[in-house]
């Protein structure tokens, strides 16, 4: 059966609008089990469709997608018929199949994802459906020609090397960028949330995707559902600024990332990374608070999870049960009797620095000749994920290297270092990790790495078993590079690419007292054994819950084209200015209040010449020259500025420096916020202001009459940023006891008098016209920033107050330019949709003013 969602989505793309309202009906099943054709995810015509039809079922699921589901496949042959048959089981390696041990036993969870076989277009309609009725698993069937460009393409060569640091600076070293290569790695991405699209239902459905491999399936489904609850995880590094702003589709991606509502990562490390990339590249700047960190983007909240995977503790407990694992651990005590091993677990790739680790074996022999003879390096390589020259290159290294060793310190009787290359079971590794004295992980970069918790589990033995009571003992020693690092805190620390310290440090693990080993093991365990998998994929849901909360509370719209697609989220009560609303308030009002900030208002922030325009100039004017009318600008430029701009404008009102200078009309004298105030605080906070300045490039201080004011936005921006949050401290320190207030804003710090605002600005106004009996029947008050948000908040105030009229609730218009959050009911795209509304507004005067002057 098509779910309702998807069949919704084809009744939408064929022009057909369904009724939204419907029975609420008993759970049944959502998942699409026959082929079907979507529309095109990527087509630029494409609707977002928000998620308001009512849910079919009465319980959340999760849906869970990566790009290899936690499936075996095995290809069989009955050998008196001949016929070959698919027969498929959990593969209990798989992280992801053991998510579900983190969340409530009622939740169902649906996997979404590709299997690592090959299955025949004629068999997969039939796998599709055994894979669902048997395990909940969706496949996603990648053509051949895909495939291999997207995963031994792009994500093998251009973001597995990046995202651990290696540049392609030659063709032959990883390859240079290969957009047809981005371009299967964009289509596969669709393929996998076409699968998505095809079991979900927006309303009661969580989606989590995992890892780099599907970086750009956000985007997808949020085109489709603006108030999807999706998660991200990322299990590999996540690289610094410096590093991943060299790709090519850099800002794709990230964008894309930005359409979760959680994204989480293993380290602070490679968050800071993301939030870094964020910052520089898109001018996001996030924001901590109780404990959580979130990204601000167009109303909606990113939340940043740091949290470290674990593994299934239980899993491996079970295994060591297991028969034949005890029978191997017997064959291993008796194969490396009277030797101290020391392990290691890598993958066949040029990042686990297993040729690091290899030489750091030799020099430990050479610098501590007593162990000659009785340390051995067990070394287990996973066969290679990847393929190409350089995974060539380092295996020849590795054996050319193992080889040169092995005949330089061995002996019949004793191989310093031994080899293991092929495939092994979780089993013979456990019998590895069991009767090993430490483990070790020298990876130059690596997102997680879950060795070391294997390791110690083995080490712990099976719960509840006489050995696992007695005192247990194992040493770790661990690249700092490694995303498991911080949480192993009893683990020697290394610069795997400092060979000579490394191998000390292997030789500090096999020489600790038997006392220092337990201790160390007793504290590695109860960290292991309490933040397992279950614990991990609990916290991540919990947070993921917790971050989409209000998602049915908003109101969402879908804008951009292509990957700069992203939602806007605002509050409810917020909506865009309704021209023909505010036209007809405006004519039926006797005492208008206009309020009108200037930059990014009426004057766009993007515009070099800074001088109002003769048609704003015009516009202004009709407005002033009706007598019913208080027109205003309010701005923080100074008042010589705004003086000589406005001369034609001889009834204008203006406010400079945020309100601390204030002139009702041309031919009226300024007034001051504070009369007689002293300015020597100046003196104390100029100085502190050239301290930053000169040690910051692009940086500049800016003296107005009332305030100082210090820039950085042509400074790095980081830098910038770290510098500004000290100058804030720095400043509020010095003028503690000074009678003003030190304010951040976009890319400034200024220095003000206390009480100097622009909604000071607007109580005044208010005030006077309601102490001259013009109360205002009508206030129309637009601003872009956050100096402009006092005056919204003010207009509240006065109308509680009773200072301003607000017939049936619709005179009143608080406007901000832009869709953002706001304390303003209601928005204007840009400075162009102000003008034309203020231009429709002085025809109102004008046209008024002509009637009158003909009836007279």
């Amino acid at each position: 059966m098509i779910s309702k969602s998807y069949a919704n989505l084809l009744d939408l793309a064929n022009g057909n609008f369904p009724a939204m309202e419907e029975p609420r009906r008993k759970m049944f099943s959502r998942t699409m089990t026959v082929p079907g054709v979507l529309t095109e995810l990527d087509d630029d015509q494409a609707q977002s469709v928000s998620s308001d039809a009512p849910s079919t079922v009465l319980a959340d699921r999760l849906i869970v997608v990566a790009n290899q589901l936690p499936i075996k496949a095995v290809r069989k042959v009955d050998d008196k018929t001949g016929e070959a048959s698919w027969s498929f089981s959990w593969d209990e390696n798989s992280l992801y199949k053991h998510i579900k041990d983190g969340l409530p036993e009622e939740m169902e969870v649906i996997y979404v994802g590709s299997l690592r076989a090959e299955i025949d277009p004629s068999e997969q309609d039939d796998v599709s459906q055994v894979l669902l009725e048997r395990f909940k698993c969706v496949p996603a069937f990648l053509p051949p020609s895909v495939l291999d460009k997207y995963y031994h393409g792009f994500c093998k060569q251009h973001l597995w090397p990046l995202f651990h640091y290696r540049l392609p600076f030659s063709a032959s070293l990883g390859g240079r960028f290969d957009r047809s290569l981005w371009e299967a790695y964009v289509s596969a991405n669709k393929i996998f949330s076409q699968k998505v699209i095809e079991v979900i239902n927006p309303d009661d459905d969580y989606v989590w995707i995992h890892d780099y491999h599907l970086m750009v399936v956000p985007t997808f489904l949020r085109r489709h559902f603006n108030r999807l609850r999706m998660g991200f995880f990322l299990h590999s590094p996540f690289p610094s600024s410096e590093i991943y702003r060299t790709l090519p589709v850099r800002e794709e991606i990230l964008k894309a990332l930005l359409n979760v509502d959680l994204l989480g990562f293993h380290t602070f490390d490679y968050a800071r990374h993301f939030l870094s990339c964020c910052s520089r590249m898109l001018g996001l700047e996030y924001q901590s608070k109780r404990g959580y960190i979130g990204l601000e983007y167009y109303g909606r909240t990113i939340g940043i999870k740091i949290m470290p995977s674990g593994i299934h503790v239980g899993q491996m407990e079970s295994v060591l049960k297991q028969s034949d694992k005890q029978s191997r651990v017997h064959e291993l005590e008796q194969e490396f009797q009277g030797k101290t091993v020391l392990l290691g677990v890598d993958d066949l790739d040029t990042f686990k620095g297993v040729n690091l680790k290899v030489l750091a074996m030799e020099h430990l022999l050479k610098s501590h000749r007593g162990w000659i003879g009785r340390a051995v390096l067990v070394q287990i390589l996973n066969p290679a994920r990847g393929k190409g020259r350089d995974v060539e290159e380092i295996e020849e290294e590795i054996r050319t290297s193992v080889l040169r060793i092995n005949q330089e310190l061995g002996n019949p009787n004793y191989t310093p270092i031994v080899l293991i290359d092929r495939p092994l079971t979780l089993a013979e590794k456990a019998a590895y990790y069991t009767i090993s004295e430490a483990a070790i992980v020298t990876a130059v970069r690596d997102g997680m790495n879950l060795t070391p918790y294997e390791y110690v589990v083995c080490r712990q033995g099976i719960s509840g078993s006489d050995s696992s009571n007695s005192p247990q003992k194992s040493m770790l020693v661990v690249s700092e590079f490694v995303g498991c690092s911080p949480s192993l805190s009893g683990a020697i620390r290394v610069n795997p690419w400092n060979v000579e310290s490394t191998a000390e440090a292997m030789y500090e693990a096999i020489s600790f007292s038997d006392f220092e080993k337990q201790m160390r093991h007793e504290k590695h365990y109860k960290y292991v054994s309490t933040h397992d998998v279950g614990y991990w994929s609990r916290s991540f849901f919990q947070d993921l819950e917790r971050t989409c909360v209000d998602h049915f509370r908003r109101r969402c719209w879908g804008i951009g084209l292509g990957f700069g697609f992203r939602v806007v989220a605002l509050d409810p009560m917020f909506r865009k200015l309704n021209t023909d609303a505010i036209m007809n308030a405006y004519v039926r009002a006797k005492n208008r209040a206009i309020l009108l900030d200037y930059d990014g208002t009426i004057m766009p922030q993007s515009s070099i010449n800074k001088r109002p325009s003769q048609e704003v100039i015009s516009i202004i004017n009709q407005l002033c020259n009706d007598p019913k009318n208080t027109v205003f600008v309010v701005s923080g430029r100074g008042k010589e500025d705004l003086a000589k701009w406005f001369s034609p404008c001889e009834k204008l009102g203006i406010a400079a420096e945020h309100g601390y200078f204030i002139r009702w009309q041309a031919d009226k004298e300024w007034e001051t916020h504070a009369q007689n105030a002293s300015f020597g605080w100046m003196q104390m906070a100029e100085p502190v202001m050239k301290l930053y300045t000169e040690a910051t490039d692009g940086s500049s201080i800016e003296r107005k009459e009332s305030a100082l004011v210090w820039h950085f936005q042509d400074a790095d921006q980081s830098f910038g940023s770290a510098q500004a949050k000290e100058m804030l401290d720095h400043l509020e320190s010095v003028l503690a006891n000074e009678p003003v207030v030190v304010k951040s804003g976009q890319h400034i710090v200024e220095v003000k008098p206390q009480g100097v605002t622009k909604g000071s600005v607007a109580e005044k106004i208010f005030a006077s016209m309601f102490q001259n009996e013009r109360r205002a029947d009508f206030v129309l008050c637009v601003g872009d920033d956050r100096s402009d948000e006092d005056m919204f908040v003010m207009i509240g105030d006065a109308i509680k107050a009773g200072v301003i009229l607000n017939k049936n609730n619709s005179s009143v218009f608080a406007c901000t330019v832009g869709q953002k959050p706001s304390r303003a009911e209601y928005y204007l795209d840009d400075t162009v949709e102000v003008i034309n509304m203020l231009e429709n507004l002085g025809e109102i005067s004008e046209d008024s003013a002509n009637s009158d002057s003909g009836s007279s």
